[in-house]
């Protein structure tokens, strides 16, 4: 029996990580055997995973239900399940965390998405997240949005594990590797270590290509650049990601015990069924890679990826699809802006939908109690 594909996406150099969290993948020891079989190497949640989670089972309404009869708002409810299946996810991880010396066995938590535009809030709720948890292998997730930036160059400075989420941009993930530097930079003219200050950069793939391909689809005939944009739009971040690496001011980072904030490739199940399950997965495979699949496309790759480092062909190809895609008068930076907004908007809508569904819930229970 050769050896598992996701066990060798972590030979290879890539990080395959979990795109999912509930209370029953952590108690069952589910979340275990995928760490010791599986090779999992770290988790990811975000709104719409936790309203799935909370809002669609019945595994949580006892905590509603007490939550609720001491006067807890569904904010306060919402707030205190999420950190607490983060957290339960982080002790099992904790192992595979010291062993790695903090480079993997990592679990994130997002801060509310309302507060994507709002710098201050942001920084206030991702300090408030990291002490609820209170594992030094959490990560807090901030919107890579311009008002976000000052909030993940605080946040590292305080030595806070940070997840950058919702890129899209090449642009905007050069300024996110600025901001994650001069926190780091800034940390150690205070005196204080980096070695453990672990971050990510969670460059958003599929749905790009769902974007593109309406507007590609639009201008009729057939379309040599479909299924292909996001793929050549992560390697140039990736590109961006060995240049800067490269630089004299990473190395004396780096000479500091400093740690890369490696390419989180994310959203990289396939939403086009003409595409290849896998289609993403397969394209992106790279050192000092992240990959947070959720548990359909991890399943998939368990049962027929190819582990290969071969993003670089795709990076040769990646300058002149994107000059194709200028020559049709698509313009990406506007597609990437949409993005940001759509998402921040879809995560903001998903904690909506699970703050009233939890209210919903414990005015049901409590009713039925009397």
């Amino acid at each position: 029996m050769g050896t598992n594909p996701l066990v060798r996406l972590g030979e290879l150099g890539q990080s395959p990580w979990l795109d999912f969290i509930t209370r029953d993948l952590i108690v069952s020891g589910e979340l275990k055997r995928l760490i010791e079989e599986d090779g999992l190497r770290g988790m990811t949640s975000n709104p719409t995973i936790f309203q799935q989670a909370i809002a669609g089972t019945a595994l949580y309404d006892a905590d509603i239900e007490e939550f609720a009869e001491a006067g807890r708002s569904p904010e306060e409810i919402f707030e205190i399940l999420a950190v607490g299946d983060v957290g339960a996810a982080c002790d099992v991880f904790r192992a595979l965390y010291e062993a790695t010396d903090g480079g993997d066995g990592l679990v994130s938590i997002e801060v509310p998405p309302a507060l994507a535009r709002d710098t201050e809030g942001t920084i206030e709720a991702a300090r408030r997240l990291w002490r609820a948890v209170g594992r030094p292998n959490v990560m807090i997730k901030i919107p890579g949005t311009g008002e976000g930036l000052p909030a993940i160059e605080e946040c590292t400075a305080f030595g806070i594990n940070v997840n950058v989420t919702l890129l899209f941009s090449v642009l905007r993930y050069e300024e996110v590797i600025e901001a994650y530097w001069a926190g780091l930079e800034r940390r150690l003219s205070e005196g204080e270590e980096v070695e453990r200050v672990a971050s990510v950069a969670s460059f958003f793939v599929s749905r790009l290509d769902t974007k593109v391909d309406a507007r590609l689809d639009a201008l009729g005939g057939a379309q040599p650049l479909r299924g292909r944009i996001a793929i050549a739009n992560a390697c140039t971040a990736y590109a961006a990601f060995e240049r800067t690496h490269a630089s004299l001011r990473w190395q004396r980072l780096a000479r500091q015990g400093a740690r890369p904030q490696r390419p989180l490739w994310a959203s990289t199940s396939t939403k086009d069924p003409r595409y290849p399950d896998l289609h993403y997965v397969e394209a992106l495979i790279a050192p000092n890679t992240v990959n947070t699949m959720p548990p359909h496309t991890l399943a998939a790759y368990r049962d027929h990826g190819r582990p290969g480092v071969r993003i670089g062909g795709a990076m040769r190809a990646a300058t002149s699809r994107l000059g194709a895609l200028r020559n049709l008068g698509i313009d990406l930076e506007r597609v990437t802006a949409e993005l940001e907004d759509e998402g921040i908007e879809k995560f903001a809508a998903s904690t909506m939908e699970v703050l009233t569904r939890i209210e919903a819930k414990a005015d049901a229970l409590l009713a039925s109690r009397r």
